[in-house]
């Protein structure tokens, strides 16, 4: 039997041929319905929204509460995946920068990472924020903000 067989088809890894697969554990539920209400980060005026989190999901937030500082990962299905330089903050006065090194939702794999705080915990929704993400934006993880310790 083939180590293959079963398994749901992804995005083939150039390393090793294996599949990557990314799967939707929620889906986020804003006023911002488009990228141009968009503020650039969380912190320059968004909004708090709903993280509606998916049914086979839902058991995976217990332990999380109103007051934690979560980091959410989300997939920027709105974003250009074809770019790799862009003008920081969009602005035309900037020179080209590679998306590496910016925040741009324009990059080859569109992930966003977003610090945000947990405002309400409802059955299968958390109420989070502030967060820049327009309406319908998928949710691919949670994860909660600790605290580091330098390292020396």
């Amino acid at each position: 039997m083939s180590a293959r067989k079963g398994r749901s088809r992804g995005v083939k890894s150039s390393e090793r041929g294996e599949r990557l697969k990314l799967r939707p554990i929620g889906t986020i539920r804003s006023t911002i319905k488009n990228r141009k209400e968009a503020p650039k980060q969380g912190l320059e005026g968004a909004p708090d929204a709903w993280l509606e989190v998916k049914s086979f999901a839902a058991r995976g937030y217990k332990g999380i509460s109103a007051g934690d500082d979560l980091f959410v990962v989300t997939w920027l299905h709105q974003g250009r995946r074809d770019v790799l330089r862009v003008r920081p903050r969009s602005d035309p006065q900037r020179a080209l920068t590679g998306v590496f090194a910016t925040r741009s939702p324009d990059r080859p794999n569109p992930l966003g990472l977003h610090r945000v705080t947990v405002r309400a915990v409802g059955k299968k929704r958390l109420r989070i924020g502030p967060i820049e993400v327009i309406d319908g934006t998928p949710v691919v993880d949670i994860k909660p903000a600790l605290a580091c310790e330098p390292v020396s």
